[in-house]
């Protein structure tokens, strides 16, 4: 492993492995011997089958799954969201995707199950993901999914913070 600070190649050392909440990655703590720095690593079993994603005009792409870490981290920015939070949420997503899709997934179907996952963790961030993923083109449409935000959250999680502090 290369030093992340020093970049020196081979002078680090684990210091502690752990599983992840889900068991689908190993999360380990390295110190570099050079630099005494500490850091993190991730280490997940490869895929047998490859999904490949299509897109809305029909385009096929490898699965990727750092597109929809990248996707949630914007949608959370500057919230009340960590990182152990974001990765817990696409490791729920992949299990979902890899258990329900077997080659080909749409981009719809993984934009909706992020979506569903998003909604429970942080309803700004919902809102956030559901303004790019639907693509609203008015005001009232934004409006209507606020609402709806607002009726599941009475409903699934009561004590989390109201969208908009009423």
């Amino acid at each position: 492993m290369r030093c992340p600070s020093c970049k020196e190649l081979g002078k680090d050392k684990v210091i502690d492995s752990r599983l992840t909440d889900s068991g689908a990655a190993v999360r380990r703590r390295r110190v570099c011997s050079a630099c005494g720095r500490r850091f993190t690593t991730k280490e997940r079993a490869e895929e047998e089958l490859r999904l490949t994603v299509v897109k809305k005009d029909n385009t096929r792409v490898p699965y990727r799954r750092d597109k929809i870490g990248s996707g949630v981290r914007q949608a959370c920015y500057k919230l009340e969201v960590n990182a152990d939070e974001i990765d817990a949420l696409v490791d729920q997503v992949e299990g979902d995707l890899f258990r329900d899709f077997d080659r080909e997934v749409t981009s719809i179907d993984i934009g909706a199950c992020v979506a569903r996952r998003l909604r429970d963790l942080n309803q700004v961030a919902y809102v956030r993901f559901m303004s790019v993923y639907r693509e609203f083109h008015g005001v009232d449409e934004f409006i209507d999914e606020i609402r709806n935000v607002q009726e599941h959250a009475a409903t699934v999680a009561p004590n989390q913070q109201s969208l908009f502090g009423q």
